[in-house]
């Protein structure tokens, strides 16, 4: 299945520019809509910025697509063929928007979810054609990060999976299908190592600085090379076993959210938004940082795709 023609993006807040771009490039009219207009006028810079981005990387050829924007929800679905829903991450938000959606679409359109882990089969219960609802989770930044978790509810058809794979496929991004899981695959593993990390910095063991730097150049440069799995076979599955023995039952498995975060958020300081939080960030320090990082993502993104020569990692 190619890049369908026309693609609806509903919700323009922190995904949904990038989504749109990426379908854009790919050749599609996608239409990005919000119930707010100024949510709509920073989601044309943010498109922009992404677009900047995208050719920057050069891993997917402009195929003169386009964006626009719509605050009136019928009239970005019509003649629609494909609707990714982005909106904030409340059941009964996205139960709404997607019931409708269903009201504004054809009979036959596929329906996507980009929810980080509210079940599908949950949203679906407020849907009439839940075999045409699937999740389609984006790793954010998601004009950037080339992977997609699908994730198919209980009603779900295997033809809606296959079809949602097949335009995953038609950008030049990896689709995995998964079953569903609280949190999804992606955000289950994110978490995990997040509560270690916060655990290890609130018990004095290290500092934020020193964390950000112990994984990025320890675990964050092997995985981004060699996945878990294979990382397994590469230190030997009886290293493993020994080493787990004893420590898994030392890692923290601390249901509540770490002192060192919630005395932050009851502070205020909630990160970039608020220009402190694990660190603190002067004026101008947040745009340049951000900068910074979309230009590290860019290299890095470049460096894993230079062909090799054939492989079978």
């Amino acid at each position: 299945m190619s890049v369908p023609q026309v693609v609806t993006v509903l919700g323009s807040g922190t995904m949904g520019p990038g989504i749109a771009a990426i379908f854009a490039r790919a050749g599609a009219e996608a239409r990005l809509f919000d119930v707010s207009e100024q949510a709509i006028e920073n989601a044309r810079t943010a498109v922009t910025m992404a677009q900047s981005v995208l050719d920057q990387l050069g891993s997917i050829p402009d195929a003169g697509g386009s964006v626009s924007f719509f605050t009136d929800m019928e009239s970005s679905l019509s003649g629609t063929h494909f609707v990714v829903e982005a909106v904030p991450e409340k059941l009964e938000l996205k139960q709404q928007v997607l019931a409708d959606t269903e009201k504004f679409v054809g009979d036959s359109v596929v329906i996507a979810s980009n929810t980080s882990g509210i079940p599908i089969t949950k949203i679906a219960e407020a849907l009439s054609r839940p075999e045409l609802f699937v999740g389609m989770h984006w790793s954010n930044p998601p004009h950037i990060i080339p992977m997609i978790e699908v994730v198919p509810g209980d009603g779900t058809s295997q033809k809606t999976v296959d079809d949602l794979i097949d335009i995953v496929h038609s950008f030049g991004y990896e689709a995995v299908v998964e079953k569903e899981k609280p949190g999804f695959v992606e955000n289950r593993i994110l978490y995990a190592i997040l509560r270690e990390a916060l655990a290890l910095v609130d018990e004095g063991v290290i500092t934020q600085k020193e964390m950000d730097t112990c994984v990025k150049w320890g675990i964050g440069y092997k995985l981004a090379v060699v996945g878990p799995m294979r990382l397994l076979d590469m230190a030997g599955l009886d290293i493993y076993t020994s080493v787990a023995g004893y420590l898994n039952p030392d890692l923290s498995n601390d249901p509540s959210v770490p002192a060192v975060v919630t005395d932050l958020v009851q502070e205020g300081k909630l990160g970039m938004k608020t220009s402190g939080g694990m660190f603190s960030y002067g004026d101008g320090d947040v745009g340049a940082i951000r900068g910074e990082i979309v230009q590290q993502f860019i290299a890095v993104r470049k460096a894993m795709t230079q062909p090799l020569g054939e492989s079978r990692i």
